[in-house]
């Protein structure tokens, strides 16, 4: 059985995407929002939303349970000092949170993620079956003879 393990993450996380497309919708008000206060523009991808989502998946799958705050900081940035001011120096800062809220929720309702109580969301018997079907198609996509072994 393949699990999300075997396949690369850039791979899987495509084709999940795909998937969720048809799952969950993008908010209007994504056109307009940062990624983060490390960004100076939106995203500039058109599938940025379901591609988003399929990493937020994969990541709570890894390391569930996992919260809001956590996830914002794996997806946070560098935020670097002015250019023209010798003000502060550079320091990190988190993702947006309202993003990987919303996008939690919509999972949530799509039976993939649920809560723990105190302790963040984890992934569900549908989630986990959903990744490796996923993962399976991947690898039988793919044209590399060192993963053979995990078909």
């Amino acid at each position: 059985m393949v699990t999300i393990y075997d396949v690369p993450a850039d791979a899987l996380i495509e084709e999940v995407a795909g998937r969720l497309e048809d799952r969950i919708e993008q908010p209007d008000w994504m056109a307009f929002a940062k990624s983060g206060q490390t960004r100076e523009l939106p995203p500039q991808q058109d599938n940025f939303w379901f591609v988003r989502g399929a990493s937020l998946l994969r990541k709570v799958a890894m390391n569930g349970p996992v919260g809001v705050d956590r996830l914002s900081t794996e997806y946070g940035g560098l935020k670097r000092g002015s250019n023209r001011y010798s003000v502060s120096g550079a320091h990190s800062d988190a993702g947006s949170k309202n993003i990987i809220r919303t996008l939690l929720q919509q999972l949530e309702e799509e039976g993939l993620v649920e809560t723990a109580k105190g302790e963040g969301r984890r992934i569900t018997a549908e989630g986990t079956s959903f990744l490796d079907n996923a993962a399976s198609d991947v690898l039988s996509d793919l044209d590399r003879p060192e993963l053979e072994r995990y078909a």
